[in-house]
């Protein structure tokens, strides 16, 4: 069973940085999930799909893995790239859209 090695990127609800910057190592399921149709559960039989580590670093986490004999696979993080935006665009006369409310 191959485990991926990532670290996760900020969620949708953050505008900072806090909680990232770390390495999860966690296995990538063998089987698909189960849906209980009368109550909506999703299950799954496969029991590595619950482990999660996590690791201050890249290295850490490789190391860890080739000790116990763990096959994995690093997914290096995307680089963020940054739109400049300036608020006084909204109101530019020679806009392709209009701005209204």
């Amino acid at each position: 069973m191959v485990a991926r090695i990532f670290s996760p990127a900020k969620t949708a609800m953050q505008s900072g940085k806090a909680n990232t910057g770390f390495w999860v190592l966690q296995y990538e399921p063998n089987e698909a999930k189960m849906i209980d149709s009368l109550m909506g559960y999703t299950s799954s039989a496969d029991m590595k799909s619950q482990v999660k580590l996590t690791f201050e670093t890249q290295e850490e986490a490789i190391a860890f893995a080739t000790k116990n004999g763990i096959a994995y696979r690093v997914e290096e993080p995307h680089a963020i790239t940054r739109k400049k935006v300036s608020y006084s665009d909204n109101f530019r006369n020679d806009r392709q859209v209009p701005w209204t409310h």
